[in-house]
């Protein structure tokens, strides 16, 4: 993984910005469309022609939905019909073995066991695919009808495989009409280098901590358990939203401009703001495609409940196929719904830090719920976090919360707009520019010191 790494940073991007930018305007989607395929196949080639006939059922559903849009009924089949053949790539691939297993539950059922390998990034471009095919229904983004500049949409590899969430009508006009700046495309180099500073520096350390302390299972006592959760969402956090900022600067360097895909969660003060602040892209697409298709908050509270219910399950779901995954999600739907009724308005009358405190201490039980896929390992945590049986921190634990404790406090820090806020008031300050170009240069070199030294850099979006 450290070698695929450093072989992307240094060999296959400079190699495509560099042929990029010297290829002929109207051949640069083509191009990319190409490399974007190599890019994916680089691990499993033959997962290249699943994507591929993903963007041709698409490509086609898009072509007659646009041709037959007076024809509502045999539009509306069409739409239906895009949604359940990716949704049943999407479940074979994904869902099979889970549902196996589940089944085999009961007495009279004995199912082979399914080892079905999960494509890279199969949830995200199916939703993609699928916003496609909806957006044109609805006439919310004109019909594609150049495969290739479709293909590239489908296969863009900057947030190919961890996402954001690219819905076609966000890009749809940036396919064809693009133009790269030199602006763009340093603002484009300093997202990615944040990016990957949050990854590398961040999310890995955090990640090394939270395996230490997890794997002295009681013998943290209470405050330790508490740090290695706490360890955990900050890698969480910060793997995820660095993956998102690096895809934001790449496809700034190539004239896209992607929506954010957080917004400092962790400083949210209702477990409403905080969705509204994490995994941007996905709550808009549950939104847009699930919550307000079914009703919205359109026909009176009980069927809101139910609308919830329904998106978080499958909120839940899409994270991974099995039953930890579908607890979290239903727990924030819980949460969420209990909010909307009365809880909401109480947690406005009191004073900002104790809503804070609430909302840190429900999401970072959520990610016990996200973590743990064995319901016995799950409990046994959940119980460590809360009983003072086994002391308040073991002296494993403590010592390495003291080792990590300023990378604990700058990680704190980095997940609030702090930093944002000071670089914000200094950046038209004279010579900020060779500021911001030494810092780059530091950032790029300890990430490749930190990459060449270091075997542990997991992809925590592997199984999406």
């Amino acid at each position: 993984m450290v070698f695929s790494s450093l072989l992307f940073l240094f060999l296959y991007l400079p190699f495509v910005l560099l042929i990029y930018y010297v290829t002929p305007r109207k051949f640069r989607n083509l191009f990319l469309f190409v490399v974007n395929l190599i890019f994916y196949g680089w691990g499993e080639p033959v997962f290249v022609l699943l994507m591929m006939f993903s963007t041709v059922v698409d490509y086609v559903h898009g072509y007659f939905i646009d041709k037959y849009r007076s024809n509502k009924k045999l539009a509306k089949s069409l739409v239906i019909s895009s949604a359940v053949i990716n949704l049943s790539l999407l479940g074979f691939f994904k869902y099979a073995g889970f549902i196996a297993d589940t089944l085999n539950i009961l007495p009279f059922l004995n199912i082979p066991k399914l080892t079905i390998p999960l494509p890279i990034g199969i949830s995200f471009y199916t939703f993609q695919t699928m916003s496609y095919s909806i957006d044109v229904y609805r006439g919310d983004a004109p019909v594609q009808k150049n495969i290739i500049s479709f293909g590239t949409y489908v296969a863009l590899f900057p947030q190919l495989i961890a996402g954001p969430i690219v819905r076609y009508k966000d890009v749809a006009y940036q396919l064809d009409h693009r133009r790269e700046t030199l602006d763009q495309f340093t603002h484009g180099v300093k997202v990615f280098l944040v990016g990957l500073a949050k990854k590398v520096l961040i999310a890995n350390q955090m990640g090394l901590l939270w395996d230490s302390i997890r794997n002295s299972g009681e013998a943290n006592g209470i405050l330790g358990s508490w740090v290695g959760i706490i360890a955990y969402s900050f890698q969480i956090y910060f793997d995820f939203s660095g993956y998102s900022d690096m895809a934001c600067g790449l496809g700034n360097m190539l004239g896209f401009e992607f929506l954010k895909n957080f917004d400092y969660p962790y400083i949210s003060k209702t477990i409403t703001e905080f969705w509204r602040r994490w995994h941007i892209s996905l709550g808009t697409w549950f939104r847009e495609y699930v919550y307000i298709p079914l009703g919205g908050n359109r026909k009176g509270v009980p069927r809101q409940i139910v609308n919830l219910i329904i998106v978080w399950f499958l909120t839940g779901l899409w994270h991974g196929a099995a039953m930890n995954f579908i607890l979290w999600g239903l727990y924030f739907g819980a949460i969420l719904i209990i909010e909307k009724i009365f809880l909401g308005k109480i947690l406005a009358k009191l004073p900002s830090w104790v809503s804070h405190v609430y909302s840190l201490f429900i999401i970072i039980l959520g990610w016990v719920l996200f973590y743990f896929e064995d319901m016995g390992a799950l409990f046994a945590y959940l119980g460590n976090m809360f009983s003072l049986s086994n002391g308040l921190i073991g002296s494993s634990a403590l010592y390495y919360t003291l080792a990590y404790l300023p990378l604990l406090i700058a990680a704190a820090v980095a997940s609030t707009p702090l930093m944002t806020n000071i670089y914000n008031k200094l950046k038209e300050k004279r010579l900020m520019w060779l500021v911001e170009t030494v810092l780059c240069a530091v950032v790029l070199f300890v990430c490749t010191a930190s990459l060449v030294n270091q075997s542990y850099n997991p992809f925590l979006y592997f199984r999406f």
